[in-house]
């Protein structure tokens, strides 16, 4: 974590989102990411939005606009295991093996849906651990 989680409010965050977000403007986040550039990821919410609990949870990768997130893990069982151990509502009984990653799928409490992955091969970006085809081959699932 590259920066704590910390809340804005008042007079300069309201001129910002205040076309955005209900009244009063409330965010709280957190910047998540490695090394020291700009691949980051900002974890955003607006807990006085009124959006909270009571918005039915409905988890599916089938929804328009952003459908799911994926996170790479260096142990996927034993991340799993701790995740299931702290109440994690997982949507696939087991860990799959495809396209040369584990994964496994889960959802956050707000219907967030999250591929957890591990790289077959660690020196490979998550993206590229297919092995390649021969020409003239088809592309399988190892």
């Amino acid at each position: 974590m590259l920066s704590p989680p910390y809340t804005m409010q008042g007079a300069q965050i309201e001129h910002d989102m205040g076309e955005l977000v209900p009244p009063p403007v409330v965010v709280t986040a957190a910047i998540v990411g490695f090394g020291k550039d700009d691949r980051v990821i900002e974890l955003i919410e607006y807990p006085a939005a009124g959006i909270g609990a009571d918005r039915p949870v409905d988890p599916s990768v089938t929804k328009v606009g952003i459908t799911h997130i994926g996170m790479v893990c260096d142990d996927l069982a034993a991340t799993r295991s701790e995740l299931e151990g702290r109440g994690v509502a997982f949507l696939t009984k087991r860990i799959a093996d495809v396209a040369g990653l584990k994964t496994t799928w889960c959802h956050d409490p707000w219907g967030t849906v999250i591929i957890l992955m591990e790289k077959r091969d660690a020196a490979r970006p998550y993206w590229s651990q297919m092995p390649t085809p021969r020409a003239g081959q088809p592309r399988n699932n190892p």
